[in-house]
Order: structure tokens, then C-alpha cells, then sequence
């Protein structure tokens, strides 16, 4: 069954625009989440999720109370939620492959054994915005469209996307929503930013970099964040990146380089140092090609576990 919004089957393709302006609450909504200030969200309790991961867990989960990403500028926050068991996914989609993700995103849900209990599914996209090369408006599309796929009936409940998200600023155009967080206890989704963007964030950073597709990273019934192991190819020419100044980094690694957030070639760099060092990273940083665990601790932060045996 299809993408609903108020009851009603959304009439698809139309833009965010187009849609929200038929449906006075989903503008609404907008215009408030729009509207907030940006909350500094800090490491207790939180599992923050990198683009192109996905994390899903529920209110029972003695460890995390909020899932939470930010930096999307062309991408897009998508947080999926079960309104029967609170079970929720959060993901950050850069419309590498849009069609294989929503799948992943629903089955994550589904996962959770009480699925079939009362309540319905509902999503919130947030991100994205007018940019030139109309990436957000694609991305928005193939999200609408892919869940409008799906079997369930998936109900529209929050969109800022793409023109909804958008402010313009001497004749450029930015995001007005760079980050979202998500309350798995009271489900609340809220304008936020994060300091703490681990555990392992350069690890993290370079597979995606490196072209690794959207995986979960995070085991709702053991309570634990999974990395990999990975693998990747060195990355081309990394030393004749590393030479570049901000501006080519800018223009060349970002898909908006004037909307990027000031930490963003900062963040580029110390990704490819970490490519740099470590080529090919199956054993260097997987010891025995075992996964790297991490629980949180008694202050609600990371702190990383002795891989099982094998």
C-alpha cells in the first residue's frame, strides 16, 4: 500500500511544495520545525548516525534515548517510526542508491517482533534544499516515490525538504535544517546539532567516503554499535587531495560547496588522512577481521568492548 498523508493516498510525482501547500498540516508542521532553535544535543544516551547509515531502536533500549544526524546539506534525514512499539529508524540518505534503502529502512522496522501490533507506520524527511544542481529535489523524489512502493501504508507525517528547507542569502541558497535529532521516548523531532559524532568518526567517515553502502550499525537487542569490519580501496590520488587548498576541496568533494557547514573541509581532510594512513584497512583496524563493539557505560557514553571470540 501506498504513502498517505491525513488518510489520503499522496498523488505522486509532485514536488515538496506542491504537496505540502494540498495538505495545510504537513506546512504546518514545516513551518514549525523551521522555526525552532537549534538544540546542542550531547553524547549521553546518544547514537549519532552517520551518511549512510541507519541505526533503529525502540523505547525499551536501556541505553540510547536519541538517534540523531546532522551535516546533511543535499541529503536527507529520514526517521521512520512504528507508532504501536515506538520502534524507530533514523537514517542519513544521499540518494546513492534511494531504491535499496527504503527497503533496508523498512525491514529494520519490521524487525521488531511486535510489528504487527496496533499502530502505523509514520516518516518524517527533513534536509536538503534549492541547490543548482537540483540533487535535493532528486533525492526528494526518489524518497516519496520508494516509500509510495512499499506494501505498508506508510503515513507522511513530517516534510522539510529541498524548497521547504530552503533560505536564500545574496543569491545563494542554504539549508535552513542542517540536523535533526529524534526522542525515542516521547518521539519528539527536534532542530539539533552534535559536538560528539563517534565512536570512531574518521573510521565511519572513510567508508563513506569510499563509496560503502548503507548499513546498519546498531544491535537493539545486545544494546551494541557494530563497525564493520570494512574494506575499501585506497583512495585515488589522497596525496594530491591532501596538497589541495580549502577552496578546490570545496569544489570538488562537495555536492554544495557554498552551503557546506565551516567544519565540513576540516572534516574532509581528516578523513583522507585517515584513507591515507590506512589504505587497506581489513586487518590494520579490524584485528582478526572481527567487528569493533561499543556499549555505552554507566555516564551513557561509548566506550568500546573486547571483540567475541571468533
Amino acid at each position: 500500500m501506498p504513502l498517505l498523508v491525513e488518510g489520503r493516498r499522496v498523488r505522486l510525482p509532485q514536488s515538496a511544495g506542491d504537496l505540502v501547500r494540498a495538505h495545510p498540516p504537513l506546512e504546518e508542521r514545516a513551518r514549525l520545525l523551521r522555526g525552532q532553535s537549534v538544540q546542542q544535543v550531547g553524547p549521553q544516551g546518544l547514537l549519532y548516525v552517520q551518511q549512510r547509515e541507519l541505526a533503529v531502536t525502540s523505547p525499551k533500549d536501556g541505553s540510547i534515548s536519541i538517534l540523531g544526524s546532522d551535516d546533511a546539506t543535499t541529503c536527507h534525514i529520514v526517521v521512520l517510526r512504528h507508532t504501536g512499539n515506538g520502534a524507530t529508524c533514523l537514517t542519513h540518505c544521499d540518494g546513492t542508491d534511494t531504491k535499496a534503502e527504503v527497503p533496508l529502512i523498512m525491514n529494520s522496522i519490521k524487525s521488531f517482533s511486535d510489528h504487527a501490533q496496533c499502530g502505523r507506520l509514520e516518516v518524517h524527511l527533513v534536509g536538503g534544499f534549492s541547490d543548482d544542481r537540483q540533487l535535493s529535489q532528486k533525492l526528494t523524489h526518489q524518497l516519496l516515490s520508494e516509500f509510495d512502493r512499499q506494501e505498508d501504508d506508510i503515513h507522511l507525517v513530517t516534510l522539510c525538504v529541498t524548497e521547504l528547507n530552503d533560505r536564500e542569502e545574496n543569491e545563494n541558497h542554504f539549508p535552513i535544517i542542517y540536523g535533526i535529532a529524534v526522542n525515542i521516548k516521547t518521539a519528539e523531532i527536534y532542530r539539533a546539532s552534535f559536538q560528539d559524532r563517534g565512536p570512531e568518526e574518521e573510521l565511519r567517515a572513510a567508508r563513506a567516503l569510499t563509496g560503502g553502502p548503507m548499513i546498519s550499525i546498531y544491535d537493539a537487542k545486545t544494546e551494541q554499535l557494530r563497525i564493520g569490519p570494512y574494506s575499501w580501496m585506497p583512495f585515488p590520488h589522497v596525496d594530491f587531495w591532501l596538497q589541495q587548498d580549502d577552496k578546490q576541496i570545496l569544489e570538488n568533494l562537495s555536492t554544495s560547496p557554498l552551503a557546506e557547514p565551516p567544519h565540513f573541509v576540516e572534516h574532509i581532510r581528516s578523513t583522507l588522512m585517515f584513507l591515507k594512513k590506512y589504505p587497506s584497512p581489513t586487518n590494520t583496524l579490524f584485528p582478526g577481521n572481527k567487528a569493533l563493539l561499543y556499549k555505552k557505560n554507566e555516564d551513557g557514553l561509548w566506550e568500546k568492548i573486547s571483540s567475541p571470540g571468533s
